[in-house]
């Protein structure tokens, strides 16, 4: 669509795409792609480019996802089936290292022979899948390049002559010519009104200090390019363009908090924290000792510390943060410690109240003078237990509250919350946080910990609202860990020599985890499945299954703890006390296993990942991770932190039926290669992307970021949060960028408006 006149402002980005591309082809973009105003069409970027004469490689096509190639037609071929009342046509592309089976049956074969002739290219869109050993598109939509310069095929040759070829994310439902298309029908429309109704949220004098493009070339330069160069200005541009509005929010976030008034938090001299330290039978590492100091500092200041508590897995985050605990509580202040599972909340309360020992008896027979109280607060509490302690939190009795989403309750209150300390802070919805937070007659300080290590610019995206504290030290004691991928489809005998490891250990007297992706309610495996390796003589080969990444038919359900439990202990672990543990296990069972395995009267725990985080026995040396690769990178580096906590060295044995070319394996290599869980964590990013950074998607697919990439465009993150930082100090209501703070209001609906101002 091309307009010859100008047009005053058309649409704006808000506009419903029904205004600009026509109610049938916008009603498939919204249902499929989610795609639903002029601006959501403007940002739905190609995911790459093609070159005329350039062949795509079809060897690195994705199984069982919906692509778009573009490619030559080398043969066409009608064959006949069923004594010949059948047709099918079998056409063959190729990329020059690769080939693709295009399949037509019925009666549009006739059709199709005569458009698709040997020597054409086109782009042909479809479900890839195998088919007797073949990559195939089965019924393709198509579009071919090259023909009659006239029709609209033409005009696509000509398109592809004279600049790259977008190809975007598309579906089934609509291709990604067609989405071409409406993204021309709208710059089209713009172009013609002189982009009228499209504001720039980048304030011109950094456009200047940037040599950014203007947004209107922008948008040109990532949905026409003509050269490579024009595209990556193009998409420069656009990176400051997310970059700089998303640090904007958390810099006017960051002011925000700076307003608000807390208690200062000072520790008493000679008082609980002095007592506490002066019983550890250990030093305090250098790296504890400057956290500690950092948020000691921030506790005394009249304003609510944001804290982000980050680093390895045994690193010592939870000490640090029964110090900052007691300090709030040496200052007249209670603190409370909001764990995500039971398990870890009565783990929390065993560990310190061990570490505490009598001061953990404040007001009890012989407890300390100086002590305080620790209340554990869970759901599954019974009435009595329950009654006894909401009675310490309001009482102020109990200086320290460890508890779950019980804490969160309206009958819930505190004397005097000073101090809020959120574990795996992933695992809670804002709302969750801030219900807590919100029981303070005033803003208590915050202490966020996670024991998943993230690189330096995710924090100052992700968490941009917080200041970063990194424990990058071990506790002296701590044991190396030896990690080895075990794989059970390429060397079945492999699992065989695991599970002797498992035996070797116990027998040594020390104890091992087993941990599956899912608990096996269901009949869906059977007890020996994935825990002995098949018989040498099997009557029936074995299916050659791809991850599901890469598109294998009809993978086998996960391995169940319930149904590996049993096959070990009838089986290759027969004699050992095996038990499990899992999350819909009664509280009070769960506490038990945990305590029996803590005290070495279990053998082997096989368990979900409910022992992920927080969970200490050092005894336990062996973990086996079955299905390793339907875990993610980090939570793989968390679960294997439960071994090497004392001073035997540790094990862990990631058991895969991946292949070894197989994209998760080169994960589970990757995790066995190294302990530097920072590392992880940008590879576990690389492949998971950054999540809705401004909402609640922590991770996964739906990013609200385009073109920004956190791990690879550091530097440009740090220059955008400087420059956000100080244009609100200058201008903190931006009445001097109307259209950033347009751009900024489209950005932060109601939801993620809360969801910042929660924190």
């Amino acid at each position: 669509m091309v307009c010859n006149s100008p047009v005053t402002a058309p649409y704006s980005t808000r506009s419903p795409l029904s205004d600009a591309v026509g109610g049938s082809t916008a009603k498939v973009l919204a249902d499929q792609l989610d795609l639903r105003t002029v601006g959501d069409l403007l940002y739905h970027f190609p995911r790459r480019y093609a070159e005329r004469g350039e062949l795509t490689r079809l060897a690195d096509l994705p199984l069982d996802e919906h692509v778009t190639v573009v490619a030559e037609i080398a043969d066409a071929r009608v064959h006949t089936f069923n004594h010949g009342r059948g047709r099918r046509l079998e056409v063959t592309v190729t990329d020059g290292s690769g080939r693709l089976q295009l399949v037509f049956f019925g009666s549009a074969v006739h059709h199709h022979r005569r458009e698709l002739l040997p020597g054409r290219r086109g782009m042909f869109a479809g479900k890839a899948s195998v088919f007797n050993r073949k990559m195939q598109l089965s019924h393709p939509a198509y579009q071919l390049v090259g023909q009659d310069e006239t029709d609209d095929e033409g005009q696509a040759a000509q398109a592809f002559a004279d600049r790259l070829l977008p190809l975007y994310p598309a579906c089934k439902q609509i291709e990604s010519w067609k989405i071409a298309k409406a993204v021309d029908t709208v710059l089209d429309v713009l172009e013609a009104a002189d982009w009228q109704g499209i504001g720039d949220p980048l304030p011109q004098a950094l456009r200047e200090r940037q040599e950014l493009l203007p947004l209107p070339e922008a948008l040109l330069g990532v949905h026409r390019p003509r050269t490579y160069e024009q595209l990556e200005a193009a998409r420069e541009r656009l990176k400051w363009d997310e970059a700089f509005v998303l640090q904007v929010a958390l810099a006017r976030r960051r002011r925000s908090t700076t307003l608000l008034r807390a208690t200062p938090r000072v520790p008493r001299a000679q008082g609980l924290l002095d007592a506490f330290d002066a019983r550890l039978p250990f030093t305090l590492t250098a790296g504890q000792r400057r956290v500690s100091d950092e948020i000691f500092a921030e506790l005394a200041t009249d304003h609510p510390m944001h804290r982000l508590l980050q680093g390895e897995v045994g690193s010592g985050k939870t000490l640090v943060a029964l110090r900052a605990m007691l300090a709030v509580v040496d200052a007249g202040g209670q603190a409370a410690l909001l764990a995500p599972t039971e398990v870890l909340a009565q783990q929390h309360h065993r560990s310190i109240t061990a570490m505490m020992g009598d001061l953990a008896e404040g007001g009890l027979l012989g407890g300390a003078d100086n002590g305080t109280k620790v209340a554990l607060l869970t759901g599954s509490m019974g009435v009595s237990a329950r009654r006894r302690a909401l009675l310490e939190l309001v009482s102020g009795d109990a200086g320290v509250v460890i508890g779950t989403h019980a804490l969160i309750e309206d009958a819930v209150r505190f004397q005097d919350l000073g101090l809020v300390v959120v574990d795996e802070q992933h695992r809670f919805g804002v709302e969750q946080r801030d219900a807590l937070r919100s029981k303070a007659d005033r803003p208590p300080h915050l202490l966020v910990m996670t024991a998943t290590p993230i690189p330096r610019t995710v924090a100052m995206t992700v968490f941009g609202d917080l200041e970063t504290s990194v424990l990058d030290e071990l506790p002296a004691g701590r044991s190396p860990i030896a990690s080895h991928v075990v794989p059970a489809a390429d060397k079945p005998h492999f699992l065989e020599r695991a599970w002797a490891r498992v035996r070797e250990e116990v027998t040594a007297g020390h104890q091992a985890y087993v941990v599956c992706p899912r608990i096996g309610d269901e009949p869906t495996t059977g007890p020996d499945r994935g825990i002995r390796a098949p018989a040498a003589d099997a009557a029936e080969p074995a299916v050659e299954e791809a991850p599901p990444e890469e598109g294998g038919d009809a993978r086998r359900p996960p391995l169940a703890v319930l149904d590996v439990a049993a096959g070990l202990s009838a089986g290759p672990l027969s004699g050992l006390r095996v038990e499990v543990l899992h999350g819909r296990m009664a509280p009070d069972a769960k506490d038990d296993v945990m305590r029996r395995f803590a005290t070495g009267e279990v053998d082997v725990l096989v368990a979900t990942t409910v022992i992920e985080v927080g969970v200490n026995v050092p005894n336990a040396t062996a973990m086996v991770v079955m299905d390793a690769d339907r875990f993610g990178v980090s939570q793989l580096h968390q679960l294997r932190g439960r071994v090497g906590r004392g001073t035997a060295p540790g094990l862990c044995l990631l058991v895969s039926e991946a292949h070894e070319a197989s994209s998760a394996r080169a994960r589970l290599d990757a995790v066995a290669r190294t302990l530097d869980g920072f590392e992880l964590s940008r590879i576990d990013l690389e492949q998971r992307r950054e999540g809705d950074v401004l909402g609640q998607a922590q991770s996964g697919g739906r990013s609200s970021l385009r073109v920004l990439t956190v791990v690879e465009d550091e530097e440009l993150i740090a220059e955008a949060r400087t420059a956000a930082t100080e244009l609100i100090a200058d201008d903190p209501e931006l009445a001097g960028e109307p259209e950033l703070r347009t751009v900024l209001d489209a950005l932060l609906d109601p939801e993620r408006e809360s969801y910042l101002d929660k924190g």
